[in-house]
């Protein structure tokens, strides 16, 4: 979909065309007939594509945008990048609990993270240099209700000073693919590096390494029902700790600092023992913040090994931060003595969960070769250096 055929599709025509395919997508199963009745309207073949196309990217944009889907607008790509709504309000609620006088957008996209922020009734301001992607975010504003206004720029070469809080999310992909250096991002690292000596909060890479986080800065990590969704850095003008894991779950939020680890500045003297009645699997937001050792002292527990994120505890706790699960009974590790284990116990259907082992999962399940009528879950895990295998039955 090119720009002109976009702003096209915002006339009172153009209105009536993308409803027209909205009903033929909640009518019409197959692909070529739903075209067809799309084409009937007499548009042009460009104009019917650019419907269809947007009809079925609010369908597929629910997911993530929720109740809001069904009003905006995207491009394919700019839905595939676009961050989970309620990942977006949480960030929002931080900025607008900061009150700052306005927020600036650098290459806002179509506008999701946009649509958040104004959402709270803050100031805001986007800028991209895509000019489709501009037009799109604008129309996402306009068709919410929200006020904010959104113009091509290249961010990197903007005045920031009139500002109260910048917002990056620097693109991490290229035409190969996705890019691990930051130094590759758009904007580079050390464009990075300046926002956050100002007030600011920029979008990373879950996977940036610790030792890169610059002095006063705080790393969020955020997870989703249990997948994590972005790490956040909050420059020392917003920053309330060094290192926040953030759960969002069906029971809301709940956050976890190196305040709550009371091993945080003890490395040494981190408490490991062997399994015991209980395990907890941490949430990979809590992995990469690097607080296991926090979800370890919330259950009165320990690590299995120095190097491993599993937390064990003699009893059973309920906590955001850790799917937990009852230690049934240790079985063999090795393959062989494993799958006879397994199938004296007639497990057919089994969940293998591994970690600090050299096996995956799918591969070592179909090697199994289980047939029989017993829901399973094992872990596959080191402890003490040695490989070990347990059955478990989820909290």
């Amino acid at each position: 979909m090119d720009l002109d055929a976009f702003r096209w599709l915002l006339t009172d025509a153009g209105q009536t065309l993308l409803a027209e395919a909205e009903r033929a997508y909640a009518e019409i199963p197959d692909p070529v007939a739903r075209a067809t009745a799309v084409r009937r309207s007499g548009a042009t073949a460009e104009r019917a594509s650019a419907a269809l196309t947007q009809a079925e990217l609010r369908i597929r944009a629910v997911t993530k945008l929720e109740d809001l889907a069904p009003r905006m607008y995207f491009t394919p790509d700019g839905l595939e990048q676009a961050t989970r709504l309620r990942v977006a309000r949480h960030r929002a609620g931080r900025l607008a609990a900061a009150a700052p006088s306005s927020v600036l957008d650098l290459g806002c996209g179509i506008g999701g993270d946009l649509v958040a922020v104004a959402e709270t009734g803050l100031t805001v301001a986007g800028v991209d240099t895509d000019p489709l992607r501009v037009a799109v975010a604008q129309a996402n504003l306009d068709a919410l209700g929200l006020a904010g206004a959104v113009q091509q720029a290249d961010g990197t070469t903007l005045d920031l000073s009139g500002f109260g809080v910048v917002f990056a999310d620097p693109a991490r992909r290229g035409a190969r693919g996705r890019v691990f250096d930051a130094e590759g991002w758009t904007p580079p690292w050390p464009f990075v590096l300046s926002l956050l000596a100002r007030a600011s909060a920029v979008k990373v890479a879950p996977g940036l390494p610790h030792e890169l986080l610059p002095d006063g800065v705080e790393a969020e990590w955020v997870s989703d029902r249990g997948d994590v969704k972005e790490a956040v850095l909050w420059s020392s003008w917003l920053a309330t700790c060094r290192r926040r894991a953030t759960v969002l779950g069906p029971g809301g939020l709940a956050t976890l600092t190196e305040e709550d680890d009371p091993w945080t500045d003890r490395v040494a003297d981190r408490p490991v023992g062997d399994v015991s009645d209980y395990l907890y699997e941490p949430d990979g937001a809590v992995i990469r913040a690097g607080l296991v050792t926090a979800v370890a002292a919330g259950v009165e527990g320990h690590l299995v090994d120095p190097c491993i994120a599993w937390v064990s505890a003699g009893s059973a706790y309920r906590t955001p931060f850790a799917r937990g699960y009852r230690v049934l009974e240790e079985v063999p590790y090795r393959e062989k003595q494993l799958r006879a284990a397994l199938r004296e116990r007639r497990v057919g259907s089994l969940t293998i969960k591994t970690r600090g082992v050299d096996a995956v999962p799918e591969q070592l399940r179909k090697r199994l070769d289980l047939a029989g009528d017993v829901t399973a879950t094992l872990v596959l895990t080191r402890v003490a250096d040695k490989g070990r295998a347990f059955l478990v039955d989820p909290l």
